[in-house]
């Protein structure tokens, strides 16, 4: 089954994945090791809150939402990653198909305590648009949480001539048993930040996190690099 909407820029590439996704990311060293514990780092207390994980891809962080007693809702775009979601965690949460890029249509207004977002922004183009949807979605005072590349990690790596620029780059991942061209979006600091106080949040967290010392036992090389020089960038936002 085709999703419904226009194609998303990484539709495809996360159809293809979702297999080899779903067995390695629950210990994959850049997952499990160092952007999993900065965003639960930043986790408030959510047992009895309304939650929304948007881009849950497999489930894993609705799951550790679910264990801590909140009531979660997962989005995703790619069904594949859905199925796998849904395996994980059953009918103990709601999982909806929807694109990030357009309105959250079918979620009410003022339906959630919190909104986690791991590693999905990066997807998205207009942050200012899809930052003033989640604030629709959160109740007063709600937090929104959320990683992702960090800029001067992008800017370096795809050699880019504008750091400014919103623009479109792709790289190939060459650890999940093939070889698969991820495309995303490159968003600049300044592009994350304002994006964030323009549409009615308080920014209260900026974290650069560091690898764990799991992942230094599991990649010992890709630790010694990653403790100079970050790859993920984690946000706490709340609504005013």
């Amino acid at each position: 089954m085709k999703s419904e909407y226009s194609t998303p820029i990484a539709y495809d590439a996360y159809q293809e994945l979702a297999d080899s996704y779903a067995a390695l990311v629950p210990t994959k060293d850049y997952n499990a090791y160092y952007d999993r514990p900065a965003i639960l780092s930043l986790l408030e207390e959510v047992k009895d809150k309304n939650i929304l994980d948007a881009g849950c891809g497999i489930g894993m962080y609705t799951e550790i939402l679910l264990n801590r007693g909140a009531q979660v809702t997962g989005v995703d775009v790619s069904e594949n990653m859905l199925a796998y979601a849904r395996q994980r965690n059953g009918d103990k949460a709601k999982f909806l198909l929807a694109d990030l890029e357009k309105p959250l249509a079918s979620l009410l207004n003022a339906e959630f305590d919190g909104i986690l977002s791991a590693l999905t922004v990066t997807y998205v183009k207009d942050l200012s648009t899809l930052f003033l949807e989640f604030n629709r979605l959160l109740k007063p005072g709600g937090w929104f949480i959320f990683s992702t590349e960090h800029p001067f990690f992008s800017y370096t790596y795809f050699r880019l001539e504008n750091y400014f620029e919103v623009q479109p780059v792709k790289s190939v991942w060459t650890s999940f048993h093939k070889n698969i061209e991820m495309p995303c979006y490159h968003h600049s600091l300044s592009t994350i930040t304002d994006s964030l106080l323009n549409n009615g949040f308080s920014i209260e967290r900026i974290l650069e996190a560091i690898p764990t010392e799991d992942f230094r036992l599991k990649n010992p090389e890709g630790y010694e690099k990653r403790i100079k020089f970050p790859s993920f960038i984690h946000f706490k936002a709340r609504k005013l």
